[in-house]
């Protein structure tokens, strides 16, 4: 492909580009071949040799080094032998002679493995090299969070990263509403302009001195004048960037994957991660938690009636009276963490603490529902979606309970037996019960689970945009907003993907717009309950 690169006097979409040393005019050549980023060393290695063997004729039919003493494993026999020999190999059945110490095995049908040794010998191997990178920063705002409101008209610097020594990047392009630009430098600057609030389209690039380029990027850039007198000249303007390469914070993960913006200015408080744990604190009394501390005989209930139970084992009146400085002192407990793993994750933490209070009211063992865990209550189906739809949470969890070779085949192409032991696996890690502990409760393994239920939302986030997509054909941010997004994700967390399916394949039908009002109307009657669910959450 060739691409010509220019300067327009008119910019599409309000951006103007400026490059820190200067603007040239280039053009690609095809016939230029690209070099491939990969290094290659000389090792020394153990190699065990081994002769594969026909009993019929003493006959060598193979050899095969292998690293380790064990026998070769299939894979090596069919890799180096072929699959011929391969598949002779697999289907040899014993020889009775040669295990009776006979002295004619000729009739043995298949073949056998001999050791012939060890010794060391030098082996290639490639290596990948990195490639390079372009981030987006601005370059004359530090926004003021939560809103992301800039004094002034920001500048967005994007900056080239080549991690090969000896290399640098020699240019960065940019696309911005189909004009193409390009800076004959590591860095460039982009004057910002007033967006719609569907915001603009970027796609940038960079090319590097070691004759390739990485790969292309995209960023949804949206600036909103905030309309109101903030600062002395002006009110600011709110600026909202999605890309995984921002380097302005972790970034609203979930508007990523949806390419949907969160709403201008100040979030709605459900979906807020403040600057402070002291701002996730609350002070619900929590019959559920009162009635759990109470059966851990961490409060003194003497004298009250039923030792301040309801036969349904929540707290009565006296016993919340009781236990309502506890209780305090409990819902807020993981708070710190809450907000760290919000802001490694990029989700909002006000709602991570709406959502295990209505889950659980923060008792992380189990206890209202069998077989539902922690504090986010995860269920089988709830296992089964973190392992599913999260391909980094797996790939960093299976390998806990399987063997990497078993794990490399990916979820969906585990043994159903294998799927199970896995999410069974994962519910043991979520639960927190602990009869020898001093609370009934291992809070390390409480502390971890706020980070599996993050992951678990972000399945979550995954699946519904999947969903959405599978209705629509489009990006989930075009077709539905940024809050009723969150309201599907909570629903599909509570009743699951059919439920919402159902739902929103249904709204589309109707042809009606993909927003929570319409949507909720279309669960069905076993499906009601997410509504009640989100509401509580969201109210």
């Amino acid at each position: 492909m060739t691409r010509t690169w220019g300067i327009s006097a008119s910019i599409l979409g309000g951006l103007l580009l400026i490059c820190l040393f200067g603007v040239s005019q280039t053009v690609a050549a095809d016939s230029i071949e690209t070099p491939e980023r990969v290094s290659t060393i000389l090792i020394s290695s153990d190699a065990f040799e081994w002769w594969l063997i026909r009993w019929k004729d003493n006959q060598i039919v193979c050899q095969i080094f292998t690293d380790q003493e064990n026998l070769p494993t299939g894979q090596e026999i069919f890799s180096v032998c072929g699959r011929d020999v391969y598949d002779e190999w697999i289907n040899t059945t014993p020889c009775e002679a040669a295990e009776t110490g006979g002295d004619d095995v000729s009739s043995c049908p298949g073949l056998y493995f001999h050791k012939i040794g060890h010794r060391f010998i030098e082996k290639t191997i490639k290596v990948d090299l990195p490639a390079p990178k372009v981030w987006l920063d601005l370059a004359n705002c530090d926004p003021i969070i939560p809103e992301n409101l800039c004094r002034e008209m920001p500048l967005l610097l994007l900056t080239g990263e080549e991690p090969l020594p000896n290399e640098q990047i020699t240019s960065i392009h940019a696309v911005i509403d189909g004009m193409n630009y390009t800076c004959e430098s590591e860095t460039c600057l982009v004057s910002l302009q007033p967006t719609t609030s569907q915001g603009v389209e970027v796609l940038f690039w960079a090319d590097s001195s070691f004759g390739d380029s990485s790969k292309e990027f995209t960023a949804l850039i949206r600036v909103f004048d905030s309309g109101v007198p903030t600062f002395p000249g002006g009110g600011g303007w709110y600026v909202d960037i999605l890309s995984s390469q921002w380097l302005g914070g972790s970034g609203e993960s979930c508007a990523q994957m949806w390419r949907a913006f969160p709403t201008v200015g100040s979030p709605p408080r459900w979906l807020s991660t403040p600057l402070h744990e002291d701002y996730l604190a609350s002070g619900e009394p929590y019959h559920y938690l009162a009635g759990r501390l109470i059966a851990q005989g961490l409060v003194d209930t003497v004298g009250c009636p039923d030792g301040g139970l309801l036969p349904n084992s929540y707290a009565n009146p006296c016993g919340l009276e009781r236990a309502r400085a506890m209780v305090d002192l409990w819902q807020n407990r993981f708070d710190p963490l809450i907000l760290k793993v919000a802001e490694e994750t990029g989700l909002p933490a006000q709602l991570m603490k709406n959502l295990f209070a209505q889950e659980s009211q923060f008792w992380p063992g189990e206890f209202r529902i069998a077989r539902e865990y922690g504090l986010g209550q995860l269920t089988d189906m709830g296992a089964d979606t973190v392992l599913l739809w999260n391909q980094s949470f797996f790939n960093e969890f299976c390998p806990l309970v399987f063997d990497s070779s078993v794990c490399a085949r990916g979820y969906l192409k585990l043994t159903k037996d294998e799927q199970a032991i896995l999410r069974g696996a994962l519910a043991v890690h979520t639960g927190a019960d602990c009869p020898d502990c001093p609370d009934g409760i291992d809070f390390d393994q409480a502390d971890f689970s706020i980070k599996i239920f993050a992951q678990t939302l972000l399945a979550n986030c995954s699946q519904v945009s999947r969903t959405v997509y599978n209705a629509t054909m489009s990006s989930p941010g075009e077709v539905s907003n940024y809050e009723d997004l969150w309201r599907f994700t909570l629903a599909n967390y509570n009743a699951g993907a059919g439920c919402l399916a159902h739902a929103i394949h249904t709204t589309r039908q109707q042809r009606l717009p993909l927003i929570w009002e319409h949507v909720s109307t279309n669960f069905t009657d076993a499906c009601q309950g997410a509504i009640i669910y989100v509401d509580n959450i969201t109210k």
